[in-house]
């Protein structure tokens, strides 16, 4: 691992004073559970890290605000899935929080961080998407908002700009009865990134959406109802170790179907 210089400020102000400093030479640290491993690898060298640990607010708890579910940045993947109001709201982003790596990394991964990672096999970005969630980011000019489809813009590409920082994500609560699920192929049980994943959300008047994740660069979203065949034409999956571009595109109908059926049982 290279030497880098290391801060543990207490303010987002603060944190916003050193990225402005340091510039695209400094890295964020809320779990560590992506950017440990590119320092050990030498994928990431920064001269300037900042931990986010201590900073006011980061670890605050999940609240209702504003008709919406506001869980701080610092929050985790076994907070996730343990918050009931998340549990009966958003089923299916606890199904995939679930899977993120394994029991010691969801203790300290963050929702937060894994959206700003932008993985396009991330498990829970696609899942907000299909949720409309956005991320609230701070910066010198206040506070903004930016929906997560708009955010994750491709391959460990966000809409951060110079001396921003993210400090929560927003779910707005569903203002009908809704069911959503979470599929996804891996190329082994247990821990490993995703093949292809997949999100649906039934709600009450019947309409039926997707949300796709590791078939392009980010997030899309699909509306449901049309012809199987050609419902997710928009996938532009790629080959890779994973699994070639078809065998992903075909995948996606069968969990679809799958994830259709358990929402339908569900609502």
């Amino acid at each position: 691992m290279l030497g880098f210089d290391y801060a543990r400020p207490e303010k987002f102000d603060d944190v916003i004073a050193l990225l402005l400093e340091a510039g695209p030479e400094a890295l964020m640290l809320a779990g560590g559970t992506d950017l440990v491993v590119a320092l050990r690898h030498h994928v990431a060298r920064p001269r300037l890290v900042i931990d986010l640990k201590r900073v006011e607010g980061f670890r605050a708890e999940i609240r209702e605000e504003d008709g919406s579910l506001v869980v701080p940045a610092g929050t985790t993947m076994t907070e996730i899935v343990r918050d009931r109001r998340i549990q009966a709201l958003f089923a299916a982003l606890v199904e995939a929080a679930n899977v993120v790596g394994s029991i010691q990394i969801r203790n300290r991964a963050t929702l937060a961080g894994n959206i700003c990672n932008a993985s396009p096999a991330a498990d829970t970005v696609p899942l907000l998407a299909l949720y409309g969630a956005s991320v609230e980011i701070a910066g010198t000019s206040g506070t903004r908002l930016s929906s997560v489809e708009d955010f994750v813009r491709g391959n460990r590409d966000t809409d951060l700009g110079e001396g921003e920082v993210v400090t929560a994500v927003r779910l707005p609560l569903p203002r009908q009865k809704t069911a959503s699920t979470f599929e996804r192929i891996t190329r082994r049980r247990g821990v490993d990134l995703a093949t292809v994943n997949l999100g649906c959300l039934l709600q009450a008047d019947g309409t039926v959406r997707y949300a796709l994740g590791a078939v392009a660069p980010r997030p899309l979203l699909v509306e449901g109802g049309g012809d199987p065949e050609t419902l997710f034409d928009v996938a532009t999956p790629i080959t890779d170790v994973r699994a070639g571009a078809d065998y992903r595109r075909a995948m996606l109908n069968v969990i679809a179907e799958r994830a259709l059926a358990r929402a339908r049982s569900a609502l």
